[in-house]
């Protein structure tokens, strides 16, 4: 039977990677995006043995319509567009809003514990039997490890030229490097301002 793949994306984590690799300093926030279905899709086919990509999971903050209304639309309209696929689930928490705001910047909060808490929950309900981790975070690397005694095989992406998650003393997780070519295959140009 061909593996079932899960690839999870610490979406802003993902993004500000690779605007960082690839994009010009300077560059506009808007710019930047990728969609995520192109990116699992490049991961599961970059695998060195059969998988079948079953779930997309993204996971970032939306902005608050009290706050930033014309990012909050923008946000929506891309939740909207990327749901197009049944096999993207978008997990969304609400930006936080610090008392000096917007001169403090606004912060996900909660987004690395939702994705941390999903990894281990579906490899426990059997979801998938292959997860993939795109991010750098390190915090969830006790997640990884967690999927990883529980049976379940993990991997994680990372863009080319960037920090990726390993376990400690370890080389181990395989990782998925994407380049600058994956990434200009996987940009979303869409701007989702424009009403």
């Amino acid at each position: 039977m061909t593996p079932r793949v899960a690839v999870f994306l610490d979406y802003q984590n993902v993004h500000l990677s690779a605007r960082t690799a690839f994009l010009p300093s300077g560059s506009s926030g808007r710019h930047g995006h990728v969609d995520p279905m192109r990116v699992a899709r490049r991961i599961v086919r970059g695998r060195r043995f059969d998988g079948e990509l079953a779930t997309v999971r993204v996971y970032r903050g939306r902005p608050s319509p009290d706050h930033q209304p014309v990012a909050a639309r923008a946000s929506d309209r891309q939740a909207d567009r990327w749901s197009r696929d049944s096999r993207v689930v978008l997990v969304r928490r609400q930006l936080r809003y610090p008392k000096a705001w917007p001169a403090e910047p606004a912060q996900e909060k909660g987004i690395d514990v939702a994705l941390a808490v999903d990894l281990v929950r579906l490899a426990c309900e059997g979801a998938y039997d292959v997860g993939v981790l795109f991010s750098r975070d390190t915090d969830l690397v006790p997640a990884l490890e967690t999927v990883r005694d529980l049976g379940c095989h993990v991997e994680v992406a990372s863009w080319k030229g960037t920090s990726r998650l390993r376990f400690p003393d370890s080389q181990l997780p395989w990782c998925h490097y994407l380049d600058a070519d994956d990434y200009a295959a996987c940009r979303d140009y869409t701007d989702y301002t424009a009403a």
